[in-house]
């Protein structure tokens, strides 16, 4: 027995050593080759494909294994199968982005050099390959993100996201874009001498000729020698630079024989030279040694204040602002889309507050007057901060010519003129040595200021006043202005009414800490509209995810909020029911589309006003169409809450909607990279922003610094496009708010709140009785028998033993109520459990 042992060892090692043998031979290494060659093929074809199937494999992909996808037979849209989207998903979105596809090509060189074809060193490969993956995903990250934001595609990967977020939050956009231009160029120059000539014959003046060689002489030269040869353009600075600064240091010489040396200096030159000489007519002296004379009494003689005087308000409105039309009742002959006259007669024009036009709006003695009397402009205040200004720039060698104060209610402006020669970055610079001098909280600024040709100090006042709501709502700017949806926010510095028409924004983001302003803000823009719309043209939908913020309002139920058919209540505090209520928008915005569609209208005004006109007809469909405000006061608990299944909707309502009169505000207390996406910020180019605690957060809501400096208590920052606007936001308390929703809700209101239509997804997985048991969660059994332990029917017990998310979770309950282990839903309450013991479930499940 021992002997066949050792044979059989002896057999398997030769065995073992002539495939080794094979491998190393040049048929085994050119079969490697091929194979190699035929995987990075099958890879790159995978890629390919993604780019067009990847949206549909996205979700059968993302987060799961390789074997559960092949156990499953997963329905796989990918030209390669499964195997080539789990390697497309992960190469392109979950590393390197679009240029991941330099991995296979880099694979099919090694089979190639397997296969004894030589193309390229495989180091130097490596090395190229490793530069373009690196370079070409924060390119992609960059540009690509920001062309089609909406691609499910990560441009950039997860690799090329992260870092192109870390050199934006510290270098900004313009240093990303300089690294990736100088990585450009390094790339080139490294992989191709050549490309240097090219760089350097594109400044203007290069000596093509004679390349570097002249360049390294000039510079090995001595200044003497230089001097001694044809006088040549750098003889000349040199020489003139010499004259200049002994003509200054000899006290003296006088500027006439100064201005003789210069003139014999280019007289001694061939005419055909002088040409090329520059006129120099400012001596070198340093700044410190020349201080500006007098410049004390100068500008105080120039210092001007301005006090802007504040709007005449008009008489409190006791009286309906509108004339109420009385028109008759719609008649229809229910054949014609066209219903211009009755037996040759023009019809009077639907009216759409006819329904209650006995409505009156809130009155001004429903807002609060605050005494102002007493707080004027302190002078001695204005005069003090010109001088520290002043002072604080002399001592950094900055002299200012000019200098002019605009009061606000809480911050003042002043505006300066620097010398001629300051580089404005020296002062902008100075920020925090000038808030320093003048003890002030934080102060701002603004180099230059847009359309002047002077540089913005924002400094805080010592007793800010306070911008009431009533001195906003009852201007005349605001009683006369024509907008369709007028928002008043509030006074800037030069005491201005502020005011926007949200159509036009025609979405809104709000951010700011917590306590600078926020809810206030948003109360002020609600309080705007209601002071403005009727109930019949204008509808709130109102999500609080809080619970507090905005319960005041449901006493207007019936008058200006919509919800859900089925809602219970008109403010939106459920995270499910926001699901359901940002998709049932998404319906009615589809519904309206298809009703301006069919009324051959672009926009929801002209489709109203051709409804008021009776030119189209209530038998098919047509109706007066209000506009919709959807408010959404803390979007980040949502995000965290909901994700995808809350930005989605927003998304889709935020690119659409304008035209059909749908537009949200969204206000958040978080403005990070994770809730304020990409998508978002495409979508809400109007942004407002309170306080915020870091430079990266007034950035991600701004796409610039600002609002970390302001003072808080309403102060902010409007933004619309480039356009920046520092307003004092009015103040409008509970108590304010309180009486104007009593004061509105003790009219008579329509039957029912608006409601929006009913939404049903295809694949609903909420009713029982569409739960597929053949395809039960892995998780079912071991989900079965924790609930029949605890006997406690909960979501949230499975998401905590088992680790999992919501959505699987609630899919396992769904799975467990089909198979009759637990009972129905009962609101807020634990699911009753059905099942008493654990063998009873053994048989249950068995039986299944």
């Amino acid at each position: 027995m021992p002997p066949k042992k050792s044979k059989k060892k002896k057999n398997s090692a030769k065995t073992g050593s002539s495939i080794l043998r094979f491998l190393r031979s040049e048929r085994g290494h050119f079969l490697i080759g091929v194979c190699v060659v035929f995987i990075a093929l099958y890879m790159l074809i995978g890629m390919i494909s993604f780019f067009f199937t990847g949206a549909a494999d996205q979700s059968k992909v993302v987060n799961k294994n390789f074997i559960d996808l092949i156990i499953h037979k997963q329905d796989i849209a990918n030209w390669t199968g499964v195997g080539g989207a789990f390697v497309a998903e992960g190469l392109i979105n979950k590393y390197f982005g679009i240029f991941a596809m330099i991995i296979p090509l880099y694979i099919s060189i090694i089979g190639l050099r397997l296969m004894g074809i030589k193309t390229i060193s495989l180091i130097k490969g490596f090395i190229l390959s490793a530069f373009v993956l690196i370079w070409g995903s924060i390119f992609s990250s960059f540009i690509l993100t920001k062309i089609f934001p909406d691609s499910h595609v990560i441009w950039g990967g997860s690799h090329g996201y992260i870092l192109e977020q870390l050199l934006e939050t510290t270098v900004g956009s313009i240093g990303v874009v300089l690294i990736i231009v100088m990585l450009l160029v390094v790339f080139s120059v490294i992989t191709k001498k050549t490309s240097m000539d090219f760089y350097r014959n594109k400044f203007p003046g290069a000596n093509k000729e004679n390349g570097d060689a002249e360049l390294i002489d000039d510079i090995e030269e001595t200044e003497d020698e230089i001097v001694e040869k044809k006088p040549s353009i750098i003889a000349r600075f040199i020489n003139l630079f010499k004259k200049k600064v002994l003509a200054d240091n000899d006290q003296e010489e006088d500027d006439g024989e100064q201005q003789d040396v210069e003139i014999d200096l280019i007289n001694s030159y061939p005419e055909n030279d002088v040409a090329e000489v520059p006129v120099v007519t400012r001596s070198i002296t340093p700044l410190v040694e020349k201080p500006l004379r007098n410049t004390n009494n100068a500008l105080d003689d120039d210092f001007e204040i301005v006090i802007p005087e504040e709007e005449t308000y008009q008489a409190p409105r006791t009286e309906q602002a509108r004339p109420i039309i009385t028109a008759p009742p719609v008649t229809s002959s229910g054949e014609s889309d066209i219903l211009d006259a009755v037996d040759g007669e023009e019809m009077e024009e639907y009216d759409p507050t006819k329904d209650l036009s006995q409505f009156q709006f809130p009155s001004m003695e429903l807002l609060k007057v605050y005494d102002t009397t007493g707080k004027g402009v302190d002078m001695d205040e204005q005069k003090a901060n010109k001088e520290k200004i002043i002072n604080t720039l002399r001592n950094y060698g900055i002299e200012i010519t000019n200098i002019k104060a605009t009061v606000g209610p809480t911050i003042t402006l002043y505006e300066i003129v620097p010398q001629a020669g300051v580089r404005i970055s020296k002062i902008r610079n100075l920020e925090d040595d000038i808030a320093l001098s003048l003890s002030a909280l934080g102060i701002r600024i603004i180099a230059p200021m847009p359309g002047k040709g002077t540089i913005g100090i924002e400094v805080p006042n010592k007793d800010p006043q306070i911008v009431s709501m009533q001195s906003v709502i009852a201007s005349k700017r605001f009683q006369e202005c024509a907008y369709d949806l007028p928002v008043a926010l509030g006074k800037t510095i030069t005491n201005e009414i502020f005011m926007f028409d949200l159509c036009k924004m025609p979405h809104l983001l709000v951010a700011g800490a917590t306590g600078q302003g926020k809810s206030v803000g948003l109360n002020a823009i609600i309080t705007s509209l209601l002071y403005k719309k009727h109930p019949a043209e204008m509808k709130m939908v109102l999500v609080d995810p809080k619970m507090v913020e905005f319960n005041i309002y449901s006493t207007i139920e019936k008058h200006y909020l919509a919800k859900l058919p089925d809602a219970e209540k008109a403010i939106i505090t459920d995270v499910t029911k926001v699901t359901q209520t940002l998709n049932s928008l998404t319906k009615e915005m589809d519904d309206r589309y298809e009703l301006l569609m069919a009324a051959n209208v672009r926009t929801i005004k002209e489709y109203n006003e051709k409804f008021k006109k009776r030119r189209l007809n209530p038998l098919k469909g047509h109706r007066f169409l209000p506009y919709i405000v959807v408010i959404i006061d803390e979007f980040g608990d949502l995000i965290m809450t909901a994700g995808k299944e809350i930005e989605m909707p927003i998304a889709r309502i935020a690119q659409k909607a304008r035209a059909v009169g749908i537009h949200m505000i969204i206000a958040t207390q978080r403005p990070t990279t994770n809730i304020i996406t990409g998508t978002i910020k495409a979508n809400f180019p109007a942004r407002m922003a309170f306080r915020v605690t870091s430079q990266i957060d007034s950035r991600t809501i701004l796409d610039m610094s600002g609002a970390n400096q302001l003072i808080g208590r309403g102060d902010m920052l409007f933004s619309q496009g480039s356009d920046l606007v520092r307003i004092q936001c009015a103040f409008v308390d509970t108590p304010e708010v309180e009486e104007i929703t009593q004061y509105i809700g003790k009219q008579q209101g329509y039957a029912h709140a608006f409601e929006l239509p009913e939404f049903v997804s295809a694949n609903d997985e909420d009713k029982p009785g569409a739960v597929d048991l053949s395809d039960k969660d892995p998780l079912f059994e071991e989900a079965a028998r924790l609930i029949v332990v605890h006997q406690q029917g909960s979501t949230s017990l499975i998401q905590r033993k088992f680790s999992i998310g919501y959505n699987r979770a609630g899919r396992l309950m769904d799975q467990l109520e089909a198979a009759g282990i637990v009972g129905p839903t009962q609101g807020s309450k634990p699911r009753d459990v059905l099942i008493a013991d654990e063998y009873s479930l053994e048989q249950k499940i068995s039986s299944i």
